[in-house]
């Protein structure tokens, strides 16, 4: 099944057999290359069955955002005004912090990776960007929010996007870690979280995050398997408030190939549509992916 979502994924990138792999390493965690396909710059993880593409960016246009998943990312900004605090658990290129940053100058933006040649990677290729309010910092994303909680930080938009050629890793897929990051998020704050729309995982991921956050928005486009999950806000915003929040921004992301009219239009709330059994088994610390993968 996961081989399956990849190819999918992939099959939404405009790549040729020719790539040219211009860095290749062993970090701590896996294999990493970088290769060039003409224009696309892509960050890959070499698994020992196949590639994973982890961030890509046309060195032409490297606004321009080449993933679905994190043009997707965007429909966060319906739902909050001017975020100023922002946690991005995941960094791969680093095209997500790049973007917010561009738009929002004076956020303060923390990037979290557990791999460090990662991020020397989003350095070195991507053009990460990293100032006095952009940060990045080597650490476990549930370490990393263990001790903000206990530092009493908040943040007002959280951005759950880490992966390890897989899948999500499976320690931040459980309702013990989604009640940590509940604990963080700000008053009329939002958790953005990558995953997928078709996996075997999909039915116990929604139960966990009702569970945590009660109902939340899957947006969901046609054109790849990825969802992205809004959870944690307080209310539904009102077709008015969508509207002008959409009017507001959408020229400010068209460089960035963004249609927020369009994921306007994709935002499917599960109050009164839960697509998942009442009894689904919710993720823990206790029974996990790697668990429920061998369940029968």
């Amino acid at each position: 099944m996961f081989r399956i979502l990849m190819l999918c994924l992939l099959m939404t990138l405009p790549f040729s057999s020719l790539a040219e792999v211009i860095h290749k390493e062993r970090s701590l965690y896996r294999n990493i290359l970088v290769e060039k396909t003409g224009d696309l710059l892509c960050l890959k993880f070499n698994e020992k069955t196949r590639k994973s593409t982890q961030s890509c960016m046309y060195e032409s246009k490297p606004k321009k955002l080449v993933f679905n998943y994190t043009k997707m990312t965007f429909a966060s900004l319906l739902f909050i005004n001017d975020p100023q605090n922002v946690l991005i658990i995941g960094l791969g290129g680093g095209s997500l912090s790049n973007t917010i940053h561009e738009l929002y100058p004076s956020a303060h933006i923390e990037n979290v990776e557990i791999d460090p040649a990662v991020i020397k990677v989003a350095r070195d290729y991507f053009n990460f960007i990293e100032t006095d309010n952009v940060t990045s910092k080597v650490q476990d994303g549930r370490i990393f929010i263990k001790r903000a909680a206990l530092k009493k930080q908040k943040y007002d938009w959280i951005i759950l996007d880490a992966f390890n050629g897989d899948y999500i890793p499976e320690h931040l897929l459980t309702k013990e870690f989604f009640a940590e990051v509940k604990s963080v998020l700000a008053d009329g704050g939002i958790v953005a979280a990558n995953t997928f729309s078709s996996s075997k995982l999909y039915q116990h991921e929604s139960a966990t995050y009702f569970d945590v956050f009660g109902d939340f928005v899957n947006v969901v486009t046609d054109e790849n398997s990825n969802r992205i999950i809004l959870a944690g806000f307080e209310t539904m915003p009102s077709q008015k408030l969508l509207i002008e929040r959409v009017n507001k921004l959408a020229n400010k992301l068209t460089p960035y190939d963004v249609d927020l009219q369009l994921l306007s239009e994709h935002l499917f709330y599960t109050k009164g549509n839960q697509d998942w059994p009442a009894d689904t088994k919710v993720l823990t610390d206790q029974y996990s992916p790697a668990n429920l993968l061998n369940y029968q």
